[in-house]
C-alpha cells in the first residue's frame, strides 16, 4: 500500500512499487519507456537519480496519479510539477463554472460531483428523492457517496436490487484500490464490506454495459443508469481527482416522474458546502 503523504519514501522504492502495481517487469518498462533494464535497475536501487524528463516519461508509462507524480519530483529533489488548489479557491472558479453547468445541465435527472475518495462536492436538485428517509449524520459534510449509498441508514434499504447494486459498487472501488493502492479507499472498502448485505451478493453479468440502481419511491419504483465523466486532460491535481457521476432514467416510467417532480418543484435545491482544504 502506498504510505502516507508524511513518509516520504525514495524516489527509487516508489517507481518499483509503481511498475509491480501494474504488473510490470523491469524489462517491460524499460521497454516502454525506451531505456535499458540496467538504468531503470539503477534509478530503482538509488544509483542513478532519474531526471525530471526521466520521471515525466516514466509515470507516464506506469500512469501514475497526478498526485504520486508531485511526491515523485519531490522524492528526487525537483519541485511538484502539477499544481494542487482546493476546489473553493479562487483560481478554480472557472472549473466550479463548468461543474455547476454539468450538473445543472443534467436536471431533472440526478448528478453530482466527487473527489478521489469519494467525497461529495456539489450536487443538482434532482439528488432530493434518493435522500429521503437517510440519516442526518450521513449528510453531515464530507459526505462519502459510497457509504451514503450502502449504509444500513442511508439509501440501501430503499435500493430494490441491493445485492447486485452492492456487488457492482464493491468491485468498482476493488479496481481503484488496486490501480492507486490508496490507504484511504482500502479503509472503505473494508468498511463497506462489513456492512450488512443480502445473503447473496449478485455478481454483475459480464456481458450488460450498465448496471441499474432500483429505487423505491413514494411514487413507485424508480429505476436509473449512471455514468462517470471524468476531465480529459487537467494539469491540476484537485480536477485530475474530480468525477461526475449520472444518473439517466432507465425506463420510460422514471424519466416522466422525474420530469413531473421537477415542474411541480418537489425537487429541492441540494448543495453540500465545499470541504475545507486539508494538509
Amino acid at each position: 500500500m502506498t504510505p502516507p503523504a508524511s513518509v516520504q519514501r525514495p524516489v527509487g522504492e516508489q517507481l518499483r512499487h509503481w511498475r509491480r502495481r501494474r504488473l510490470l517487469s523491469q524489462e517491460d518498462l524499460a521497454g516502454l519507456a525506451g531505456i535499458s533494464s540496467r538504468h531503470l535497475s539503477f534509478m530503482e536501487t538509488g544509483r542513478s537519480v532519474p531526471s525530471r524528463a526521466m520521471l515525466l516519461r516514466l509515470s507516464d508509462r506506469l500512469d501514475v496519479p497526478l498526485r504520486d507524480r508531485n511526491r515523485l519530483f519531490t522524492a528526487a529533489g525537483y519541485a511538484p510539477v502539477y499544481g494542487e488548489r482546493a476546489l473553493d479557491d479562487s483560481g478554480l472558479e472557472a472549473a466550479r463554472r463548468t461543474i455547476d453547468r454539468l450538473l445543472r445541465g443534467h436536471e431533472p435527472y440526478p448528478a453530482l460531483a466527487v473527489d478521489r475518495h469519494w467525497q461529495m462536492q456539489a450536487a443538482n436538485r434532482a439528488l432530493a428523492p434518493f435522500l429521503r428517509g437517510v440519516a442526518p449524520e450521513l449528510l453531515v459534510p464530507p459526505v462519502n457517496v459510497l457509504r451514503l449509498s450502502l449504509h444500513p441508514e442511508g439509501v440501501a434499504p430503499r435500493i430494490v436490487n441491493l445485492g447486485q447494486w452492492r456487488a457492482h459498487l464493491l468491485d468498482r472501488l476493488r479496481r481503484q484500490v488496486e490501480a492507486s493502492g490508496d490507504d484511504v479507499l482500502d479503509a472503505l472498502l473494508q468498511e463497506l464490506l462489513g456492512y450488512p448485505a443480502p445473503e447473496h451478493d449478485e455478481t454483475p453479468d459480464p456481458a450488460a454495459i450498465a448496471v441499474p440502481m432500483r429505487l423505491r419511491s413514494e411514487v413507485g419504483e424508480l429505476s436509473f443508469l449512471s455514468t462517470t465523466t471524468v476531465f480529459g486532460t487537467p494539469v491540476e491535481v484537485t480536477l485530475s481527482e474530480l468525477a461526475i457521476e449520472s444518473f439517466f432514467p432507465a425506463d420510460a416510467k422514471t424519466a416522466k416522474v422525474m420530469r413531473a417532480m421537477s415542474l411541480v418543484g418537489r425537487v429541492m435545491r441540494f448543495r453540500l458546502p465545499l470541504p475545507q482544504r486539508r494538509s
